[in-house]
């Protein structure tokens, strides 16, 4: 499986200045993404008072019409609304082998061709390909049609195991439950860490997981509860400054050093340096946005040792440096909350 360390995702850009976003609908609307896509972008924020977004919806069927699960809907207006948008959000579609109106398409090339920021949850994919949106870039869909994304778009570079994928102005997710931590990524990118935790605290839902996290889980039923890793990724989330032994970590989960780095990567998709490397810079990146430590303190908390380990880390991974992101993640909070007020 591809890891974000390949090809990094510019995660942490600056939220577009248009907070209008704009979520499709259509007929036979999927309306499990339909609803993740709303409550994470349009509720109010609790500390805020006010939703993060200008959230409106546009259909690219005029009146009435039909969604999954009998629901019948009237919306905001037609397409014409995405010429408004800073954001797009494309919640899945009807079917992968039915293609999209070419109005649809043509709004979404004039939007993106702008500047917009265009999203797609699962099947939503395939519009965005058929737009031409996703040609030399990376993006993923639903396990179980990634493969005819990637028959049918040979430009694509398909993503088959991850659970989205961030390209800057295209972002991508899988189906289902992908969909919420698509939208808990976007909110992280725009508003940072605290926002994007009271969001998930809100929808009950773990607060990050890495894009390169497998979509499913080979193995998701232990035979034995001592073969579950969860107690052990929880504890070394406490452990960030213990150098990691995976002879020690097998012994700990019970299993064979073999059998331990299979379960981890079926459970993770990522080894288990990758992870762990992964939640360092989570928790440096929380360090430097909510608090005033040094660079110094930061690296030691966060598991890095030294502020030159920290500084290659973030180069690496995020193309940036520790008091650079300080820097831009401050001027994003203080442009949102002036946007707000």
């Amino acid at each position: 499986m591809t890891v974000l360390t390949t090809m990094p995702a510019p995660a942490f850009a600056a939220p577009p200045r248009n907070r209008r976003l704009v979520l499709l609908a259509y007929e036979c609307l999927c309306t499990f993404e339909f609803g993740i896509a709303v409550e994470a972008f349009g509720r109010a924020d609790e500390l805020l008072g006010e939703p993060l977004y200008d959230l409106v919806v546009a259909s690219v069927e005029e009146g009435i019409f039909g969604a999954q699960g009998g629901v019948r809907l009237v919306v905001d207006g037609g397409l014409e609304l995405l010429e408004e948008a800073g954001t797009i959000v494309i919640p899945g579609w009807r079917s992968i082998d039915e293609p999209a109106a070419e109005r649809l398409i043509m709004a979404l090339q004039k939007a993106h061709a702008h500047g917009t920021r265009i999203v797609s949850i699962c099947a939503g994919s395939f519009v965005l390909a058929a737009a031409g949106l996703l040609d030399g870039k990376r993006a993923t869909a639903h396990w179980n049609s990634t493969h005819a994304l990637a028959q049918r778009f040979p430009n694509i570079q398909v993503e088959h195991g991850m659970i989205y994928v961030d390209e800057g102005s295209v972002i991508t997710s899988a189906g289902g439950a992908a969909g919420v931590d698509l939208c808990l990524h976007l909110i992280r990118r725009d508003y940072g860490i605290d926002v994007a935790n009271r969001t998930a605290r809100r929808m009950v839902t773990p607060p990050h997981r890495e894009g390169n996290q497998a979509q499913y889980i080979q193995q998701p039923v232990p035979a034995r509860p001592s073969q579950t890793l969860s107690p052990l990724l929880d504890d070394l989330r406490t452990r960030l400054n213990q150098p990691l032994a995976i002879a020690q970590l097998a012994a700990e989960a019970g299993m064979s050093r073999r059998t331990f780095l299979r379960r981890f990567h079926d459970a993770t998709g990522s080894t288990p340096g990758e992870w762990m490397l992964g939640i360092r810079l989570e928790k440096a990146c929380a360090l430097l946005e909510t608090g005033t430590l040094n660079i110094e303190h930061v690296a030691e908390q966060s598991g890095f040792g030294s502020p030159e380990s920290l500084r290659h880390h973030f180069r690496q991974r995020l193309g940036t440096t520790p008091t650079l992101y300080r820097q831009q993640f401050s001027d994003r909070i203080a442009g949102a909350i002036n946007t707000l007020g």
